[in-house]
């Protein structure tokens, strides 16, 4: 296994809500940034949320601003996200991914050549 792995994709009803676990390991996770991405069948890889090493800054997709929660627990080395009203277009894989340059607004415009990255977990919304 890698240093990050995800957990929590299931298949959940439209309006429905989940929680995404990302557990890292191996690495110093207080100096990480923290992000989660999604994939939907046939699209490229697309920016969730991030949250900075002290949980003090979050950013956002406009497309899940509202309705998804971005959270770490530095004694835990987690980090979580909390999807709530679920849309039939919010089904991907989600990825949780870990920088130790990159900034909460970085991360977004620029993905590439991130540090660490996931396996990846799915989540499918039924409508």
């Amino acid at each position: 296994q890698g240093p990050l792995v995800e957990s929590g994709g299931e298949l959940v009803q439209a309006g429905g809500s989940l929680r995404l676990s990302c557990e890292v390991s191996r690495l110093t996770f207080s100096n990480l940034l923290m992000a989660w991405f999604r994939q939907a069948p046939g699209k490229e890889r697309e920016f969730v949320a991030s949250i900075s090493r002290n949980g003090g800054i979050t950013n956002y997709a406009e497309s899940v601003k509202g309705r998804f929660t971005i959270s770490r627990d530095n004694a835990k080395n987690t980090v979580d996200l909390q999807m709530n009203g679920l849309k039939f277009e919010d089904t991907a894989v989600y990825y949780c991914a870990a920088d130790y340059q990159k900034t909460t607004t970085t991360i977004m415009v620029y993905p590439e050549g991130v540090d660490f990255w996931g396996e990846g977990t799915l989540v499918t919304v039924s409508s």
